[in-house]
């Protein structure tokens, strides 16, 4: 047939479209001006031309997918998975899909929950990415596939998911033993068990979400360096001329008030903040009340080259810096902390109440001066009930001009 001879030869695209081509007219085709293709190249465009721009098709995954959804819950995250394996029985974008729903686990609340990572993971065609020899498994057989998995794995690892030996199974059923998938699975179940239990503050799971509740695991796990250390919750609205109401959470040793007693008048004390400590994913500021370092005694260094005069460690005198009290915990090179409190509004107000609430159990507190210096690294520090642009709560902010003049007032 002269279907049979064209195809042997480079023909016009424009010309077999408008079928105006005869037997006869093959050598003229070869002279044609227009774009001239092989008949495999023809056949490849013409078949991508149809899947690229069919007006049927169809988006596996469209953008709003996650995005549109009301209520974004576990069990409406599952549903999508579900509806998704349901649209395309042969997985066709899978990859797309599992990333898609990857950057969406925190908005649904699922980006620490087991079953929604099988439940993606599961979505993989099962049999078909398994390799059949040694290359294929060194070389990453389908690695656009196996670098999915292996993503999906790694933010389990850092969320802190355990896997478990279903999911051993399923990457097996999916990439064989020899995927790189499975041996990033070994790994995981090599090294979390041994780092689960590791830290010696253990936190709850989940953590919650009160923040009274956060600040006084923060405290509880700082002030755990002295174990006479005790953590009180006080309200601020108990004690006199607190301008607020709100929650105060104290950590106080009776070491602490011991240094407290042997301060000097003369040197002040400043309370600084805020600072930040990590509970996992959630942050609590807290405040500190600092004094000034205490020197040490400088010690002579003698000479051992002189051999003049030798002396028994009987003959020799009893002198300050033979004998020195062992500095306590809490005494540091950059100074001497002598409390910590976190509030819930992190204001100069429950500050003021807080060393209130000290004063009663350390008398000496009323007559040394106290500074505050509210300098924090983590930035300006707003009290949590301040409303932008409110010009009655400018008693709370401290600038920097007041905070100048206050320590300029005490000093004197």
């Amino acid at each position: 047939m002269w279907f049979n001879r064209v195809l042997v030869q480079p023909f016009c695209v424009s010309c077999l479209i408008n079928r105006s081509i005869k037997t006869s007219d093959v050598e003229n085709l070869m002279l044609c001006s227009k774009r001239v293709i092989t008949a495999y190249s023809f056949c490849r465009s013409f078949f991508t031309r149809s899947i690229v721009f069919s007006e049927d098709k169809i988006d596996i995954v469209p953008k709003d997918f996650f995005e549109k959804l009301g209520t974004k819950t576990k069990d409406t995250y599952l549903d999508m998975v579900r509806i998704y394996e349901s649209r395309s029985p042969q997985r066709r974008g899978h990859v797309e899909f599992i990333y898609a729903a990857l950057r969406h686990m925190e908005e649904f609340g699922v980006h620490k929950d087991l079953e929604a990572y099988k439940s993606l993971i599961n979505i993989f065609p099962k049999g078909k990415f398994i390799p059949t020899n040694l290359f294929q498994a060194e070389f990453m057989h389908y690695p656009k596939q196996q670098q999915c998995a292996i993503d999906v794995l790694q933010k389990m690892e850092d969320n802190g998911v355990m896997p478990d030996p279903e999911l051993e199974q399923i990457l097996v059923n999916i990439f064989g033993k020899t995927g790189h998938p499975v041996r990033k699975y070994w790994r995981m179940m090599y090294w979390m068990p041994k780092f689960n239990n590791i830290n010696p503050w253990p936190l709850p799971k989940p953590l919650p979400n009160d923040s009274l509740e956060l600040a006084v695991l923060a405290l509880k796990q700082m002030s755990s360096v002295d174990l006479q250390s005790v953590v009180e919750v006080f309200q601020t609205k108990a004690v006199e001329h607190s301008n607020e109401d709100t929650w105060l959470v104290s950590a106080h040793s009776p070491v602490q008030a011991e240094l407290i007693e042997n301060h000097s008048e003369k040197s002040p004390m400043f309370v600084e903040g805020a600072f930040r400590v990590w509970l996992r994913d959630k942050s609590v500021n807290y405040f500190i009340l600092r004094s000034d370092p205490v020197s040490k005694p400088q010690e002579e260094i003698p000479d051992y080259d002189d051999v003049s005069g030798l002396k028994t460690p009987f003959d020799e005198p009893i002198t300050e810096s033979s004998i020195q009290l062992m500095p306590s915990v809490h005494e540091q090179e950059e100074g001497t902390i002598l409390g910590m409190c976190a509030s819930g509004t992190s204001s100069r107000s429950s500050l003021l109440s807080w060393i209130r609430i000290l004063q009663k159990n350390n008398p000496r507190l009323v007559t040394i001066p106290i500074l505050f210096s509210l300098r924090s690294p983590i930035g300006e520090i707003i009290p949590i009930n301040q409303e932008v642009g409110d010009k009655d709560s400018s008693d709370r902010k401290i600038s920097s001009c007041e905070k100048s003049e206050m320590c300029d007032k005490d000093k004197v």
